[in-house]
């Protein structure tokens, strides 16, 4: 039978607001990173990541965060058919921070929040059926609305012969049996609760807990007397988490000892942060079992999945995409501080992007010129910035609020249109580099160490112009891969993609090696563009040169786009239908072929600003047509 979905959760949802301060209490957190969370939410994002069909019952408000919640959901790749925006309730929130390798704090604000609102009459049964798997977790079980909700799924489950899976998931206070203050407790024993498990037990093929989580499951504090009780109740498959010896695995009856079962590979890694490793964890397993692989396989993914997830800030965001899980499991562990492992972490930022598995095209209109911009003849910068926002509205009216439109725009001339820009579907750059400078200078709004990253919404692309050639002085290139390196690595801190655009005609001489030799340089100081910007080139040589240095150093880039350099729609219109042939050449970056008449008429009064706004738009458009009958060929 073919299913829609292999996995679909059902329960709780949150958002994270994790304290970036590491090592002192949440009472003196100064900042927080805002990440999606809830177990059910991570280990639908977790086995996305992995190549898995996934979906999520649960509830959300109707307000920012839930918002938030189900586009972050639709950028993991998580179906969101199955979650309830609630008019009445506010989306769950929760507090964490990391004190040490064994203190984590955190606060649960979950007072009738939005995914407790969620009722029998939510849970579809022809969505149920569409799955491979239904994945519920414990606490849904705490509340009799919601374990009427979760119960209906799985009893239709279970009567389609659908696999049904159990993460125990106990936290004390969300069972009302440890105070607001002791979100970070694991285990208290109460009898209610165990009752209250025991009851449901009998209805999962698989259970998963950590020794605590049995503990309560069971009704003991020994690990073999709980486990033996949870097999007196239920047939599943036991799986015991026990943190960096691994996981064992019980299939019959529980034996003496724990390692006595099947035993999965521990990783011994320096721990950075436990918070959300279980759900990473569970992840790796499912990826194993609904594809039908050995046990001993699905619980090397699984405790892979549970070290990376330790490594690494937040939760959802630490876990791995496949190619990473495939790439730690095949290389093995280089530096036990995974966060720190160059190699691995590229991997992971590059194959976690939102659509890193898709290569859409993207057509930009680029506007970020400042210097040229106030060389026109009657421009003042009052002018220049009204007359971006028209470019804006050019923009706009083009993509029609379709996929695969941008702008470039300035921070210094072009705020009041960044702002603006927020609000419509397009692809968002902002240059970073004053205009002309070499060596390599930042406009004074990015800061000295790039610190205005803070303040930039997530959804901007940090774009750097840097003028270098393969002849320059050595001093030369040092100062600019150190300017350029800097600026990366705050890209990076700050979760910003980056743009890269290089022109090497614009120093000197070029080749059919010049362009790939000025990008290898970046790639051997450490700097790994998501984005390259570069001048066409109608050279098939110079574009197998630029492709193999991609493919040798980043083969999981973004995309390069095409600038355009003043040049006339025919002249781009050749360079295009060679560009749209190469394997990691995915669009343009064009402004002066569009805005540069409008912009001369504008400013001397000569037209209005419909009609500048109609003139871009118009040669926009014909530059899209130009750029999609190059991508027919």
């Amino acid at each position: 039978m073919t299913h829609k979905f292999d996995v679909i959760t059902i329960g709780r949802s949150s958002v994270d607001l994790y304290g970036m301060q590491i090592g002192g209490r949440l009472e003196e957190m100064g900042s927080f990173n805002k990440y999606i969370g809830g177990s059910p939410t991570n280990i639908a994002c977790g086995s996305a990541r992995l190549g898995l069909k996934s979906a999520i019952v649960t509830g959300v408000g109707n307000e920012h965060m839930g918002r938030f919640i189900k586009e972050q959901l639709q950028k993991e790749g998580v179906s969101i058919q199955g979650v309830k925006t609630d008019p009445e309730r506010l989306t769950a929130l929760v507090l964490l921070g990391i004190r040490d390798s064994k203190q984590f704090p955190l606060i649960f604000y979950r007072e009738n929040c939005a995914d407790m609102g969620l009722t029998p009459e939510d849970i579809d049964p022809q969505f149920i059926t569409s799955a491979k798997c239904i994945c519920a977790t414990g606490t849904h079980l705490s509340n009799p609305q919601v374990e009427a909700a979760s119960m209906k799924a799985l009893k239709i489950a279970r009567e389609n012969k659908i696999k049904t899976a159990l993460d125990i998931d106990y936290r004390p206070n969300l069972w009302g049996v440890a105070g607001h203050g002791e979100g970070e407790s694991r285990f208290v024993e109460s009898e209610q609760v165990t009752k209250k498990l025991q009851s449901n037990l009998d209805l999962f093929d698989l259970i998963v807990g950590t020794e605590e989580e049995f503990h309560i499951a069971g009704g003991a504090v020994d690990t073999i007397e709980a486990l033996r009780n949870v097999r007196r109740i239920s047939n599943a498959t036991l799986v015991c988490k026990r943190g960096p010896m691994g996981a064992t695995l019980f299939e019959g009856e529980i034996p003496d000892n724990l390692d006595d079962g099947q035993i999965g590979p521990s990783f011994q890694i320096d721990v950075f942060n436990v918070l959300g490793a279980g759900d990473g964890f569970m992840s790796g397993l499912l990826r194993g079992w609904l594809t039908d692989k050995k046990w001993s396989v699905a619980l090397t993914y699984a405790n892979a999945c549970g070290a990376l997830a330790v490594s690494r800030h937040g939760c959802t965001p630490a876990y791995p995409s496949w190619e990473e899980l495939q790439f730690f499991l095949k290389r093995g562990i280089i530096n036990t501080e995974l966060r720190n492992d160059t190699a691995l972490e590229q991997i992971h930022w590059s194959t976690n992007r939102p659509n890193s598995d898709v290569k859409p095209s993207v057509r930009i209109f680029a506007f970020d010129h400042r210097s040229q911009m106030q060389d026109i003849h009657g421009a003042t910068p009052k002018k220049i910035a009204k007359f971006k926002q028209l470019c804006l509205q050019a923009a706009i009216q083009t993509s029609a609020n379709k996929d695969g439109f941008g702008i470039l725009c300035d921070e210094r001339l072009g705020k009041e249109t960044l702002y603006q820009a927020s609000d419509y579907n397009i692809w968002i750059g902002r240059p970073v580099e004053l205009p002309g400078s070499r060596p390599l200078r930042f406009e004074p709004q990015i800061g000295v160490d790039c610190g205005g990253f803070g303040e930039w919404p997530r959804n901007h692309i940090v774009k750097c112009l840097c003028l270098a050639h393969p002849d320059d002085e050595e001093a030369l290139w040092y100062e600019q891969l150190e300017q350029v390196l800097r600026l990366y690595t705050a890209s990076r801190r700050n979760n910003l993609e980056f743009l890269l655009e290089i022109v090497p005609s614009k120093i000197g001489n070029v080749s059919d090696e010049t362009t790939a030799q000025v990008m290898t340089k970046f790639y051997s100081t450490g700097i790994f563009p998501d984005w390259w910007k570069l001048e066409p080139t109608n050279s098939h040589y110079a574009w197998q040169n630029i492709t193999k240095v991609i493919q040798d150093n980043d083969p999981n880039i973004k995309g390069i786009v095409i600038l355009g350099l003043e040049a006339s729609e025919d002249v781009l219109a050749q360079s295009f239908n060679v560009a749209a042939q190469q394997p990691f050449v995915n669009g343009f970056a064009v402004g002066r072929t569009i805005f540069s008449e409008s912009a001369k008429s504008w400013m001397i009064g000569k037209i209005d600003d419909s009609q500048a706004i109609h003139n871009m738009s118009d040669k926009y458009k014909r530059l899209c047509d130009l750029w999609d009958a190059a991508n027919m060929k």
